[in-house]
């Protein structure tokens, strides 16, 4: 069998991104864009704060009246402004969050004030300054761009949409994912495998992974190898945007994705990609629906999800920057020589550096796996690595989430 040439991993990713299309948008309440991606550039429709506003309990006086003594005519508390005119030698009680009062342009800390009933002075080092003046739009003001669309909707960019100004706001929708498990060797049931049986395990782990960046997850199988099976299987899956299918997709003669696939009138798009773990990625696609055939190994599986997998659906969510970024480290431990591919090595964070967390990085090691917190990467023949050198690492999240 006269087998294509591995890709490049960065060509393989931008093939997979190219076939992309950004998925319908969707005006959603605020509070439900966590996780989505902005469908146009955020603008304020109002500005913070919409006027001067004291930082610090304390008391406010007009700029040029800082020495004292000072008469107290009033307050003015957050959300209970004071409603007159500050003359030289007054001041006002002022609480943090406060409209200042008009014609007020300084602030005397509450603890480097002395108050005897309504008069006040400064106390030892005491001074009124303007350094406490949260001044009128300080942080955005009306019309200010200040989210660009393909933005991730995180905590603080809700609230910032809100104090913006927004209720609602368009978003692109997330995908719809199928994952199918394929294999004779796949058991559903965990707790009853027979001896030639191992738990299907891919399936719940991908959907773990993409469960804050995709809806209507289904999850179909263990799929025997069976062609007719598979091509139903995949038919079954036609409401998807992204079909996942998890084995089948090498070279040995149970491997039956690549047939199933035309059979149910798929068009393979590339096939294999010069990495380890991950080699027998397969990407194909029917009409708009784009299917992966991530490796039965699960670290494959799941180093190919991360890479592959992960960047589609943010694409198709609307990201701009979908990508997974490598950050630059110490190396804490000696690494061998590399093989001819490009190889991700599962790895932990130690104090500022990162190591490999298994000699033997097999790709079916899920122990390895569910310890690390990184991937190391280390380009196609590379050279033994000692400690101290910098590689590159992408990060993933405490419980080895992408």
């Amino acid at each position: 069998m006269n087998l294509p040439a591995p890709l490049p991993l960065t060509e393989a990713q931008a093939k997979l991104l190219a076939l992309a299309d950004r998925l319908p948008v969707v005006e959603l309440p605020i509070a439900e864009t966590l996780g989505r991606y902005l469908a146009r550039p955020l603008i304020s429709q109002r500005t913070q704060p919409p006027s001067d506003l004291s930082a610090m309990d304390g008391y406010a006086m007009r700029s040029g009246d800082t020495s004292g003594p000072w008469k107290i005519v009033g307050e003015s508390a957050a959300g209970h402004p004071f409603s007159g005119e500050i003359a030289n030698g007054e001041a006002v009680r002022i609480s943090t969050g406060a409209l200042l009062p008009a014609k007020a342009g300084a602030i005397l800390l509450q603890e480097e004030a002395a108050r005897e009933g309504q008069a006040l002075s400064t106390a030892a080092g005491g001074l009124a300054t303007a350094r406490h003046i949260r001044r009128a739009g300080f942080d955005f003001q009306e019309g200010d761009a200040l989210l660009p669309r393909g933005a991730l909707m995180g905590a603080p960019q809700i609230a910032l949409a809100l104090s913006a100004g927004h209720m609602k706001f368009a978003v692109h929708q997330r995908p719809r994912v199928t994952i199918i498990d394929t294999g004779d060797e796949l058991a559903a049931d965990a707790g009853n495998c027979a001896p030639h049986q191992i738990p299907a395990s891919n399936g719940a782990m991908i959907a773990a992974m993409i469960s804050q960046i995709a809806d209507n997850i289904r999850h179909i199988g263990p799929v025997p190898d069976d062609l007719e099976k598979l091509a139903t299987a995949l038919n079954h899956a036609e409401d998807a945007d992204i079909i996942v299918t998890s084995g089948g997709a090498s070279v040995g003669d149970h491997d039956l994705l690549q047939p199933a696939l035309e059979k149910a009138g798929f068009k393979l798009s590339f096939w294999r990609v010069a990495m380890k773990p991950g080699k027998p990625l397969m990407i194909a696609r029917k009409g708009k629906q784009i299917l992966l055939g991530l490796p039965g190994n699960p670290v494959s599986s799941y180093v190919t999800a991360y890479f592959f997998l992960l960047p589609l659906l943010r694409a198709m969510a609307g990201a701009t920057s979908p990508l997974p970024q490598s950050q630059i480290m110490r190396l804490a431990r000696n690494i061998p020589a590399g093989g001819k591919r490009l190889e991700f090595l599962r790895g932990r964070y130690v104090g500022d550096g990162v190591e490999p967390v298994d000699a033997m990085q097999d790709s079916s090691g899920l122990m390895a796996l569910s310890q690390s917190n990184a991937l190391i990467e280390r380009p196609a023949l590379a050279k033994k690595a000692e400690i101290g050198e910098m590689v590159a690492v992408f990060p993933l999240n405490s419980a080895g989430m992408a």
